[in-house]
């Protein structure tokens, strides 16, 4: 099987169904997994992206058995298109690109491709010592298809690319290559979507014309993933312009978005393995996603209070108090954070809770007791839980956090100051969410 992205940027969210899917059925059938790197368009090419792509792949925890990058097999490309023109099921014309096109349309020949294999192994030959051209794939032009009729296999372009440099200027297109790789790289089973059905009919006459066995191609329904910009180069162009502030940018659904915001790495294969491969269109459901997240992290997740948009009070006790707060409501194993009040302590609480409090209400502060308001003071009163006393988060040590979610709110707040030891952890914010914890800087999951 192969994995095979084009190296314009990192993965996002709709590689991983590719990803995943052919990871699994690696996996079930002891079989191999190439990652192949096409990247024979130079000027769709990000430099960085060629190693940005393995760390997804590492993250994600999916282990290519082989690297492939197609830029190094330009003379394979070369060497097999000699022999199907040879074979005379390939032509190069210099024509103006237009007047080729039409003629297709109206089902023409071009005058250049009935000429004889000699000539067109000549006009090759011309292509890669600086004239410019196309290669073209012959098929059946009165195909009901416009799309599969004759298709261009190679092109020239001049610009540098960023391994190769300008060592080669006759590039091959993806359908040509694609073939060329899934046969001599071994491929039995091409996985991917019903959005590459003209494809694989191109590549088809790409196995005619060289007499090789074709792999089992299997093609998976559509998917749709709703409000979730993922055209690598508009990100990039954003990332540019200063929108975001890279591709870890926790707005988007690249790979490094979603992993800096919290996400297991097993979210991502367990809901495409199960989504499975059948031919249905589907729609990407956030919902399930985070739930299939949520059954990962949840039991080990720690609790914390997050107070938004604080209010200052200061404690009246004659005791200092001891607030003794599970970590877990249900994981006994992780224990209780602990942390002692005394009266003159400043207490914060949400001034949203508030407003529908008067002074002079009896509230509770969660693990720790009951109090009573009375203007900027938190009276002790008890330690009795009963029913329709409104229960508060609180904080008293503390520390400043900022709140990014991803649909570009940044919520400021206070948080117990339990939170210095779980830096880079997934914790949740009690009544807001799973938050993945980076400095100052808390990055919203799920709730």
């Amino acid at each position: 099987l192969r994995f095979a992205p084009g190296p314009s940027g990192p993965l996002h969210l709709g590689h991983t169904r590719a990803l995943a899917l052919n990871n699994y059925y690696k996996k079930r059938y002891n079989g191999k997994l190439i990652l192949r790197l096409e990247d024979t368009n130079p000027n769709a090419i990000d430099a960085k992206a060629y190693s940005l792509i393995q760390e997804d792949l590492e993250w994600l925890g999916v282990e290519a058995d082989e690297v492939v990058t197609q830029s190094e097999r330009l003379d394979i490309y070369y060497d097999d298109i000699r022999k199907i023109i040879s074979n005379g099921g390939a032509y190069v014309t210099k024509s103006d690109a237009e007047e080729w096109r039409e003629l297709k349309r109206q089902r023409q020949a071009h005058p250049d491709r009935e000429r004889l294999p000699e000539v067109q192994m000549e006009e090759f030959e011309s292509l890669l010592n600086g004239e410019n051209g196309i290669v073209v794939i012959k098929t059946n032009l009165n195909d009901p298809n416009p799309a599969l009729r004759d298709f261009v296999a190679f092109r020239v372009v001049d610009s540098p690319h960023p391994l190769q440099g300008d060592s080669y200027r006759l590039w091959p297109l993806y359908n040509f290559a694609v073939a060329i790789d899934d046969y001599r790289l071994g491929i039995t089973h091409v996985l991917r979507g019903k959005d590459h059905l003209n494809n694989t009919e191109k590549q088809r006459w790409i196995y005619k014309y060289m007499n090789w066995d074709e792999p089992e191609f299997i093609h998976y329904g559509l998917v749709a993933i709703p409000n979730t910009n993922l055209k690598t180069s508009k990100i990039r162009e954003s990332i540019f312009n200063g929108e975001f502030t890279g591709w870890d940018d926790c707005r988007l659904a690249t790979i490094k978005a979603l992993a800096r915001r919290g996400y297991s790495s097993e979210t991502f294969l367990k809901y495409w393995e199960n989504s499975g491969i059948k031919e249905v269109d589907i729609k990407f459901s956030w919902q399930n996603f985070d739930s299939f997240n949520k059954d990962l992290i949840d039991s080990t997740s720690r609790r914390l209070f997050f107070v938004a948009d604080s209010s200052e009070f200061n404690l009246e006790t004659d005791n200092p108090l001891l607030k003794q707060a599970p970590w877990h409501p249900d994981n006994k194993e992780l224990g209780n954070r602990e942390e002692t009040v005394i009266s003159g302590s400043k207490i914060y609480l949400s001034s949203g809770d508030l407003k529908v409090l008067e002074n002079g209400s009896k509230i509770r502060l969660k693990n720790l007791c009951n109090v009573i308001i009375q203007d900027k003071n938190l009276v002790f009163s008890d330690f009795e839980h009963k029913k329709g006393i409104p229960i508060f988060q609180w904080c008293s040590s503390h520390k400043h956090i900022d709140l990014y979610y991803p649909d570009g709110k940044v919520v400021s707040g206070l948080v117990e100051d339990s939170i210095f030891s779980l830096d880079g952890h997934v914790v949740q914010f009690e009544r807001t969410g799973f938050v993945k914890l980076e400095g100052e800087k808390a990055f919203f999951l799920h709730r």
